[in-house]
């Protein structure tokens, strides 16, 4: 089947990869994506905003079927729209992925279906947000409702914090992302992420792993989009996976179905591992960036025959294999990021990092120019090793990083450190 990939970032890079090695793919078509998705596939000038002429592209180049990778087409409604032209689509419709698309959403849906999460108000107005935030008290955690490129959220240990993230948001700073902001009980524990691949009634897991959201080393800094991840999370025994199916994962799809509005698609969990067991702090309407490239090296199963699965609604007694071994992703990323970047700088040596067979660097924020390979984003490149433990993928990681020659790029050196710490105790 012609399979077009919607998408541009390292996630795209590694649904690239595996797609086309399935036995169902005779064609892969991505928009845009990157250099590194075009070693799998045909990169294609469309835009993705423009519903119509994504339905005429698949017309005229008879795609059986799209996989959008990023968020904001999935709440945009791209999905809805390719699905009533006749074009079978893996993802949420616009009126689920709110799930994703607005924190205030799915803190409602907790509330009224029993989902364990942390106790909430909601806000539109500054002033009224701190004269609650004063009462409450800190640790506080300030979001911003809409999709904010995972830097909408704020762990804020002072009131000055809390309250310069409040005026932030609301006043603009993260546009109509912030227009409203849910306030938050902080939870104690540690986070891990769960995927569940969905098809609107029926869900079965889809891998663990463990983001790195702060900047620096020490999990220092301000949140990112992600500095790196491992899979899978040992702190997610099977205990707690199939406590999170039962308590998190299957009352939401049964509260989104009761709604009229079933999820179909990768639901992501992120979870806080309490004393008290799994709490949601937030869902993802899609594969997380960059879990998506610690997940998809170990898993065995075909992802198209998944996918197509999902969306036919037929994931009962579906059940995926997954290898053994570890992968972890470490993030390059441009000087300063998370904040302003400069772009253009030269990357060399990509192909003597991923000299062993079990390093792949994907390619998140880059573009071609000639034979060179150049940065064009704040996480540019995610280079993943795989290994039997997460200690082992993690020398051959950073090995791999070390022969990556960008003098302008940096990136955390301590990514898996809580797995480490475990396997050496």
């Amino acid at each position: 089947m012609n399979i077009l990939l919607i998408g541009s970032g390292g996630r795209e890079h590694a649904l690239a990869r595996s797609l086309s090695a399935s036995a169902l793919c005779s064609k892969l078509l991505i928009a845009p994506g990157n250099p590194g998705t075009a070693q799998h596939g045909t990169n294609v000038v469309l835009d993705v905003t423009d519903h119509r002429a994504v339905i005429d592209f698949c017309r005229v180049m008879k795609v059986d079927f799209v996989v959008v990778g990023p968020e904001a087409p999935l709440v945009a409604g791209l999905v809805d729209d390719l699905t009533a032209a006749g074009i079978k689509a893996f993802g949420p419709s616009k009126a689920a992925a709110q799930l994703e698309g607005s924190k205030a959403f799915t803190k409602d849906l907790c509330a009224e279906f029993g989902i364990p999460t942390a106790a909430y108000r909601r806000f539109t107005d500054a002033e009224s947000a701190k004269t609650y935030l004063r009462s409450y008290g800190v640790p506080i955690v300030v979001k911003a409702d809409g999709l904010a490129a995972g830097k909408g959220v704020v762990v804020a240990a002072s009131f000055e914090e809390a309250e310069e993230a409040i005026d932030m948001m609301i006043g603009g700073g993260l546009g109509a992302a912030g227009a409203e902001v849910v306030i938050e009980a902080f939870l104690e524990g540690e986070e891990a992420s769960f995927f569940a691949l969905c098809d609107g009634t029926h869900a079965i897991p889809f891998g663990t792993a463990q983001d790195h959201k702060r900047v620096f080393d020490g999990d220092k800094g301000p949140n990112t989009g992600g500095m790196g991840a491992y899979s899978p999370a040992a702190v997610l025994t099977p205990e707690l996976q199939a406590r999170a199916m039962r308590e998190i994962i299957e009352p939401t799809l049964a509260g989104m179905r009761a709604r009229g509005t079933p999820y179909t698609g990768i639901l992501y969990a992120g979870l806080m591992l309490t004393k008290d067991g799994p709490q949601l702090i937030e869902y993802n309407a899609r594969l997380g960036d960059p879990e998506t490239q610690a997940l998809l090296p170990r898993l065995r199963s075909d992802l198209v025959t998944a996918l197509l699965a999902a969306c036919d609604g037929a994931l009962n007694g579906v059940s995926l294999q997954w290898s053994d071994e570890a992968a972890l992703t470490v993030v390059m990323a441009a000087q300063g990021y998370p904040g302003a970047v400069e772009k253009g700088s030269q990357i060399r040596g990509i192909g003597e990092a991923e000299r062993p067979d079990d390093v792949i660097v994907f390619h998140a924020g880059t573009k071609q120019d000639g034979d060179r390979i150049l940065a064009n984003g704040g996480r540019v490149l995610n280079v993943t090793a795989l290994g039997p433990t997460i200690s082992d993928a993690q020398a051959k990681a950073y090995e791999a990083v070390s022969r990556i020659d960008w003098p302008e790029g940096f990136c955390r050196r301590d990514i898996g450190w809580r797995a480490v710490e475990r396997e050496q105790a």
